[in-house]
């Protein structure tokens, strides 16, 4: 695997060329108007517009969907992430409630229900995470709910606050390997978010832990492996690894595209690392076919 696997950028190309594999042509279907035409309906945000994703005309045409609470601004600057970052507005308590309409509407099979960082509310905005899921379970009780949560300054308090509302699975991403931490993400931390996930099964055993990372920052082939001894040493069972692709000129730079292959070999070593389901490509995303990875585990997994 090593002579596969040579994550340093090329001499003299510090800003490669978008390869072929990353190109994808947009294809607007009525079913793709009707779920943009109820988000803004319903005053919605989704990360599949904030962050700019790849997938999201063929994760909307599959009946998912993942919503961003807590508005449109982020207390944190990370180096690779699309959102704006700002003061945000506070708190809507009524957002919960128009995300689960929006998802029985649209009757949604699975739904990844996400947030801006919110570190001006006490609780990082746990309890909204919780009343949203509430609201799911209310108003949508066939759609299963994944949670993709910051790391809450590592609160147990509020960690559990999520955990009580009973997620489906709960989803934290550590993004990139240790050595990367303060240039990618400046105000979280490696063992912080490792922490999160230790956490998450010591208190709810019976809930899927999942995690992500991004390659193509500069990250070596033995700190990819490391990293992912490290997660599945939490006893996290679900893993997505993809490729950073650069939202604009403000953002990191890419040092290298990932060939699918690459991506491919990785997904292999995740699993024989003990992983139990793994999405590893170019164009994977934290939630990318998440029904997929969660509907593969055992209920207790």
């Amino acid at each position: 695997m090593s002579e596969l696997l040579q994550i340093e950028a090329p001499r003299g190309r510090r800003h490669p060329e978008r390869p072929p594999w990353l190109r994808i042509r947009f294809r607007q279907t009525p079913e793709l108007e009707a779920m943009q035409a109820l988000v803004r309906e319903k005053r919605l945000n989704t990360v599949c517009q904030s962050a700019a994703c790849p997938n999201l005309a063929e994760c909307w045409a599959r009946g998912t969907a993942t919503f961003m609470l807590g508005g449109n601004r982020c207390t944190r600057r990370c180096g690779f992430c699309d959102v704006t970052t700002g003061r945000p507005e506070p708190l809507d308590s009524l957002e919960p409630a128009r995300v689960a309409d929006a998802i029985r509407t649209l009757g949604l099979r699975f739904a990844v229900i996400t947030a801006v960082a919110r570190d001006d509310v006490a609780d990082g905005g746990a309890a909204h995470f919780a009343a949203t899921i509430r609201a799911v379970r209310e108003r949508a009780p066939g759609c299963k709910v994944e949670v993709l949560i910051p790391d809450f300054k590592g609160s147990e308090e509020a960690l559990a606050t999520v955990l009580d509302a009973d997620p489906d699975v709960l989803n934290h991403n550590v993004e990139t390997v240790a050595r990367l931490q303060r240039r990618v993400r400046p105000q979280a931390k490696y063992a912080r978010s490792l922490g999160v996930l230790a956490l998450a099964r010591r208190l709810r055993p019976d809930i899927p832990t999942k995690t992500g990372i991004m390659l193509g920052l500069g990250e070596r082939e033995d700190e990819i492996r490391q990293t992912l001894l490290d997660i599945q040493a939490q006893g996290c069972g679900l893993l997505t690894i993809g490729q950073y692709v650069r939202p604009s000129a403000a953002h990191l730079p890419v040092e290298r595209y990932v060939p699918p292959a690459e991506f491919e070999a990785w997904g292999e070593e995740a699993r024989r690392i003990g992983f139990r389901e793994v999405a590893s490509g170019p164009l994977v995303r934290s939630s990318y076919r998440a029904e997929e990875l969660a509907g593969a585990l055992p209920p207790s997994l």
